[in-house]
């Protein structure tokens, strides 16, 4: 023991009485300095104490849909600091296809013991889906926050990006450089966010373009999947529709249709011209660069686990939605509409 104090000692710069006190939980010990013991203690590879170990606030589950998508780990990373900052433990529960199912994933998080839940891109934003699990969970006593995706149904504070907003700033920006013939690459229709979107592309192609909703609906909006493939396959098909310009639900489904319009020998952005939706990490590094409008991820975060932890504290928010304003991002995929013969 003797060795190891003065090991201590001799890291934190401070003597040997010192950090006995310290680890005896002893008065008389300035906090910087008892910090510096305790950061030596770390260093050196000692474990604390127990009691000098920080209590856990209590568990909060964040389940989240698949993570090969980046701007799911972006989230779930911002949620997991600021609750570990507010003394909270993150537990990531991941739905994978073939998986455990939402409902399985928030049953074993109950079974724990979880001060509250935040869901992320969840069952909630299914206009197809039975809200009812929201109010089962809610009669157990379980707060929780939804994030992407608000129903009417369901008594708990949303958390969203403007996804209207995100669509007018792509077509605005794609008009501003002569594109005419703009598509729309997205999910399933059944997704609130993907209602949303359409919402905002219609109007803003209404607006700028003059185009009929039935027009723009029926020739320059295809649904598919949220991946690569499901890019690649939605672009495709606008392309053969003459779309000189994508607009993409995802970067994810940006860079398919950067696929897509190689695989016609054509390129990015001197004759197709694509934008993201997200600006996941490492998508500036693309080839070429993608333009994207960025979801507001820090300060989506930072607002689902404020709202949860005044859920837990007894002071909830109104059945409400706080909706946050994305940013275009604008980079090398988009250039000046190519001239028509």
């Amino acid at each position: 023991m003797t060795a190891r104090l003065s090991d201590i000692a001799a890291q934190a710069g401070v003597s040997e009485a010192t950090v006995s006190r310290v680890l005896n939980g002893r008065p008389g010990v300035a906090a910087a300095t008892r910090q510096s013991v305790l950061a030596a203690l770390d260093v050196l590879g000692y474990e604390r104490p127990v009691r000098l170990r920080q209590r856990s606030a209590g568990l909060v589950g964040l389940i989240t849909p698949e993570l090969e998508n980046p701007i799911f780990p972006a989230l779930a990373q911002v949620i997991g600091q600021a609750l570990t900052r507010q003394g909270y433990t993150p537990v990531l529960a991941t739905q994978t296809p073939g998986g455990s199912t939402e409902d399985e994933l928030t049953e074993m998080l109950v079974d724990r013991g979880v001060a509250g839940i935040i869901f992320v891109s969840g069952l909630h934003a299914d206009t197809t889906a039975d809200t009812g699990r929201y109010e089962r969970l809610r009669g157990q006593g379980v707060p929780f926050v939804l994030v992407d995706g608000f129903s009417p149904q369901v008594r708990a504070p949303f958390i969203s990006p403007d996804d209207r907003a995100a669509m007018r700033l792509a077509v605005t920006h794609l008009v501003s450089l002569g594109h005419e013939r703009i598509g729309l690459a997205l999910g399933p229709r059944r997704f609130v966010p993907v209602q949303r979107k359409i919402e905002g592309f219609v109007r803003s192609m209404q607006d700028r373009l003059g185009l009929s909703p039935d027009e723009i609906e029926t020739d320059l909006v295809r649904h598919s999947l949220y991946t690569l493939e499901g890019g690649q396959a939605a672009a495709s098909a606008l392309l053969d529709r003459g779309c000189t310009a994508l607009a993409c639900a995802s970067d994810m489904m940006a860079l398919g249709a950067i696929r897509a319009v190689r695989r016609r020998g054509l390129e990015v952005p001197d004759d197709v011209s694509v934008v993201g939706f997200d600006d996941s990490p490492l998508i500036a590094f693309t080839d070429p660069p993608l333009t994207t409008v960025r979801k507001p991820v820090p300060a989506m975060g930072q607002a689902a686990v404020r709202t949860l932890l005044e859920e837990i504290g007894g002071t909830p928010a109104p059945h409400s939605e706080f909706v946050f304003m994305p940013e275009l991002v604008v980079r090398g995929s988009t250039a000046s509409a190519p001239r028509r013969p």
